[in-house]
C-alpha cells in the first residue's frame, strides 16, 4: 500500500509531499492543473524510464520517493532474489540528473530499472486508457480468468516448467546442430586417433632409435678400429704386450745391482696387466658390434614414420605426439558422449512434455470451471453500470501445441444492444463501454487479487449521472479490499471517496506551480459545488454536494 509519495522538481511541481490510506481516495483538480503529472511522476518508481525534460528547475535533479507497506504481500522472495534486506515497509526512489541519467533506489540501495520495475508492477496497477486498450489482449483476457479462478500460483508453477521445456528443447537443437556439424570431424579424428595408437609411440623412443641406429650406420668402422687397436696391443710378434713383457724381464735382471729399480720394474708388471685387461675388453667390445643391414633398414623406417607424424601434427618430439593423441581421444570420446547427451535429452523432453501437458489440462479445466459464473457476475454489473442489455461471453480456442498459458487462448465476446451479435471487445464496444467492462472486471478480481494499490485515470470517461455514481460505489467497494486511487471530474465519483485531493495550481514570480491538498469535510463540500457547477457556484450545487456526500 502507497503511504506517502514525495516529489521534488518533477514538470510543474517544486517540492510536493503527500500522504495517503488504505480505502478509497479521490484526486480531483481543474484540467490542467496537474493531476496527471502526480501520475507521472508515480510512474518513474514503478520502473518507466524518463528524460531530463521532466526537470522543472534545470539545474537541480528531480527525487521522486515512495514510502510503502507490503506486509503479507508475499514480497519476501523478491527481496531474496534481488539480494535486498526486506522490511515490512520500503521506500523506492528515483533521482534524474540534469543529462537525462536516472537512478533507482529500493530501501537506498541502488538497482537496475529492470528490478524496479518487477517489484512496481507488484505493488501498484495504474488504470488508464492505456489499459482499457489492453483488455482486448487476449494474454490479458485469460489472465484475467486465472486471477478470477485463483489459480495463479499453479499458473506460474507450469510457466516455470513450461520455460524449463522451452530451455531443453533449445539445448536439444543446439546438440544435433554441433552433433551434425561434427559428423565429419568424427571419421577424420578416429583415423587420426587409429593412426597414433598403431604407431604405438613411447616417451624416449625417438632419441634411443637415433643413438642405436647412429651405432649401427658405423658399426663397421668401429669393430675395424677396436680389431686394429688391439692387433697393436696384443696382436703381432711385436706387439705392445710382448715389448712390454722384454722391458720387465730387462728391468728385474738388473735390480740385483741396483735394488731401486725393482719398485719400477713392479710398476711395469701392473701396467702390462692394465693393458691385457683392455685388449680382453677391446676384444669383448668388438665381437659384440655386428654389422646389421636388416635392422638398420627396420630403425630407419621406424624412424621416418615417427618424423611423418611430427610433422603432420608439427611437434618437434614424440612426448608432444603423446600429448596431441590424449587431445584427440577427449574429442572423439566428447564426440561419443554427444550422442548419449542427446538420447538422454530427448527422453527428458518427452517426460516434461507429459508433465506440463497434465499441467496445462488441469489448468484449462479449473478455467473453464468459472466461466459461467465470471459471465454472469460481469453481466450484473455492467447492468448496475447502465448497459442493461448487456451480453457478455467467454470463448475458449483448444491449441494443439503448448504456450506459456497453456493449451488456451480466450476471446472475450460483448454486445451492449438487444437483437446485435456477440463479438469481440474491439469491434463491439465504444469507448466508454470498454471503461466500464474494464472496471466491472477488475472490481470482481481485486478481492482475488493480492495487488495492494490501483489507480483509476480516466475511468470516469463516457459516464455521467445515475451511473458515474454507481460507478463511485463499484470503486468503493473495491477500496475495502485493497487501496484504490481515483483521478476524477465527476462529482459522484468524488463523493464517494474516503479521503479527497485537491490539485491545484498557483503562479509567483511569472512560475507556475502544482499544489496538492487534502481536503477537510467542509472544504469538500465547496470542492464538488464548484465540479458541479459551471462558472457561479451556487447554494443548490452546496446542497446537492452535501447530498452527496451524505448518500
Amino acid at each position: 500500500m502507497l503511504l506517502k509519495l514525495s516529489i521534488k522538481n518533477y514538470i510543474l511541481i517544486h517540492d510536493l509531499e503527500i500522504d495517503f490510506t488504505e480505502g478509497f481516495s479521490v484526486i480531483t483538480g481543474e484540467t490542467g492543473a496537474g493531476k496527471s503529472i502526480l501520475l507521472g511522476a508515480l510512474s518513474l518508481i514503478l520502473g518507466q524510464r524518463a528524460d531530463s525534460g521532466i526537470l522543472l528547475d534545470q539545474a537541480k535533479k528531480c527525487v521522486i520517493e515512495g514510502l510503502f507497506m507490503i506486509r503479507g504481500y508475499n514480497l519476501e522472495s523478491f527481496f531474496k532474489d534481488q539480494e535486498l534486506d526486506y522490511d515490512d515497509t520500503i521506500i523506492l526512489r528515483r533521482e534524474i540528473g540534469q543529462n537525462g541519467k536516472s537512478r533507482a533506489f529500493i530501501n537506498d540501495t541502488p538497482v537496475n530499472l529492470t528490478s524496479l520495475k518487477d517489484l512496481g508492477d507488484r505493488l501498484v496497477n495504474v488504470h488508464s486508457q492505456h489499459s482499457i486498450i489492453t483488455l482486448n489482449d487476449s494474454n490479458f483476457q485469460l489472465a484475467v480468468i486465472d486471477s478470477y479462478a485463483g489459480i495463479q500460483a499453479e499458473v506460474s508453477v507450469y510457466r516455470v516448467d513450461y520455460h524449463k521445456l522451452i530451455d531443453l528443447r533449445r539445448r536439444l537443437v543446439e546438440l544435433e546442430e554441433k552433433d551434425a556439424k561434427t559428423a565429419g570431424e568424427k571419421g577424420y579424428f578416429q583415423f587420426l586417433l587409429d593412426e597414433l595408437n598403431l604407431a604405438q609411440l613411447k616417451e624416449g623412443e625417438l632419441h634411443e632409435i637415433e643413438e642405436h641406429l647412429e651405432l649401427l650406420t658405423h658399426a663397421g668402422e668401429i669393430k675395424s678400429t677396436l680389431y686394429q687397436s688391439n692387433q697393436l696391443i696384443s696382436g703381432t710378434d711385436d706387439n705392445i704386450l710382448s715389448q712390454m713383457s722384454e722391458v720387465e724381464h730387462a728391468i728385474s735382471s738388473i735390480t740385483k745391482y741396483k735394488p731401486e729399480l725393482k719398485n719400477l720394474a713392479e710398476r711395469i708388471h701392473v701396467n702390462y696387466i692394465d693393458i691385457k685387461d683392455l685388449s680382453n675388453e677391446l676384444d669383448n667390445i668388438a665381437e659384440l658390434v655386428f654389422v646389421d643391414p636388416p635392422k638398420i633398414e627396420m630403425l630407419t623406417q621406424r624412424l621416418d614414420h615417427l618424423y611423418r607424424l611430427m610433422k603432420k601434427h608439427q611437434v618437434s618430439d614424440v612426448e608432444h605426439l603423446l600429448l596431441i593423441k590424449q587431445e584427440i581421444e577427449k574429442k572423439v570420446a566428447d564426440e561419443e558422449g554427444l550422442g548419449e547427451q542427446i538420447e538422454n535429452l530427448r527422453r527428458e523432453i518427452t517426460r516434461q512434455e507429459k508433465d506440463i501437458i497434465t499441467q496445462a489440462v488441469l489448468l484449462s479445466a479449473k478455467r473453464q470451471q468459472v466461466v459461467s459464473e465470471f459471465e454472469k457476475e460481469v453481466i450484473g454489473l455492467l447492468e448496475k453500470l447502465g448497459i442493461s442489455r448487456a451480453r457478455f461471453s467467454i470463448e475458449f480456442l483448444k491449441s494443439d501445441s503448448l504456450s506459456k498459458d497453456g493449451i488456451d487462448r480466450v476471446k472475450f465476446l460483448f454486445s451492449a444492444n438487444k437483437g446485435i451479435e456477440l463479438k469481440e471487445l474491439s469491434s463491439a464496444a465504444s469507448g466508454g463501454e470498454l471503461s466500464r467492462l474494464m472496471l466491472s472486471i477488475k472490481s470482481m478480481i481485486s478481492q482475488k487479487n493480492l495487488l495492494p494499490t490501483i489507480i483509476f485515470d480516466e475511468i470516469d470517461n463516457g459516464v455521467s449521472g445515475e451511473i458515474a455514481g454507481k460507478v463511485g460505489g463499484i470503486l468503493k467497494r473495491m477500496g475495502g479490499y485493497m487501496q484504490v486511487v481515483a483521478i476524477t471530474h465527476l462529482p459522484q465519483i468524488a463523493a464517494k471517496g474516503d479521503q479527497h485531493y485537491w490539485v491545484y495550481k498557483s503562479e509567483n514570480n511569472q512560475v507556475t506551480t502544482t499544489f496538492i491538498k487534502q481536503l477537510s469535510s467542509v472544504e469538500r463540500i465547496g470542492e464538488i459545488a464548484k465540479m458541479l457547477s459551471n462558472e457561479t457556484v451556487t447554494e443548490s450545487a452546496f446542497k446537492t454536494a452535501n447530498e452527496l456526500l451524505n448518500n
